[in-house]
């Protein structure tokens, strides 16, 4: 079986599988209970190909898992995208989603900010505001700036740390991985003006492939 994993994987994959082997020298049915949860550590880093849409105008995915309620959001202040709410997409992770990052749009990374913060349930709206998080502007190709988007990596109640391999003035291609979250997360959308929304609430969405919204113009 071909089973790509994510590179941020194998140091926890290693550790479950040496306290497994452990668990069964000492006893084989203490070995057995624990298996399911070695199976799910290397289920979680999965990694697999996606195959991206490459109409143009399309706002693709950055996440698996559950569509939340679309909102209108003021974007982080960090970025300097001003206070004027937009619309707000946000997929939720549960651990059992793959937890791998990709880009919406292919463009350049204008800003790059940390900021950290508490760890409630990724699925409670107050998460974008107060958790621990890593935001993104991103401003697409061929735009004078009018068109910039906000992509947020969300901590969530039980995630341990936030991966963007991402820096800023970095040229990114939509659909390329640029990221992953541990364990259970959420990543916010920010759309700009002159977009018009596709996916809906409750929608089970791919990162790479689902298309979240299209530009107008």
């Amino acid at each position: 079986m071909n089973l790509p994993i994510h590179r941020e994987g194998w140091l926890f994959i290693a550790l479950f599988a040496a306290i497994n082997i452990l668990a069964f020298l000492f006893s084989v049915w203490l070995g057995v209970i624990l298996l399911p949860l070695t199976l799910w550590c290397v289920a979680f880093f999965r990694d697999p190909e996606r195959i991206t849409p490459d109409e143009p105008g399309l706002i693709i995915c950055p996440a698996d898992g559950r569509m939340l309620p679309l909102v209108d959001a003021v974007p982080p202040l960090e970025l300097g995208l001003g206070q004027r709410a937009r619309p707000r997409l946000s997929i939720f992770m549960n651990v059992f989603n793959v937890h791998v990052n990709r880009n919406p749009v292919s463009g350049t990374v204008i800003t790059k900010s940390y900021r950290p913060g508490k760890f409630f349930n990724a699925s409670f709206d107050k998460a974008s505001v107060h958790n621990e998080r890593m935001s993104l502007r991103v401003r697409p190709e061929g735009d004078d700036g009018t068109h910039d988007l906000a992509v947020v990596q969300i901590a969530g109640l039980v995630a341990g740390r936030i991966v963007c391999d991402l820096v800023q003035g970095q040229g990114v291609r939509r659909g390329a991985r640029f990221g992953i979250i541990r364990f259970g997360s959420r990543v916010d959308v920010y759309l700009p003006p002159a977009t018009t929304v596709l996916a809906q609430e409750g929608q089970f969405v791919r990162a790479g492939e689902t298309i979240l919204a299209r530009f107008d113009t």
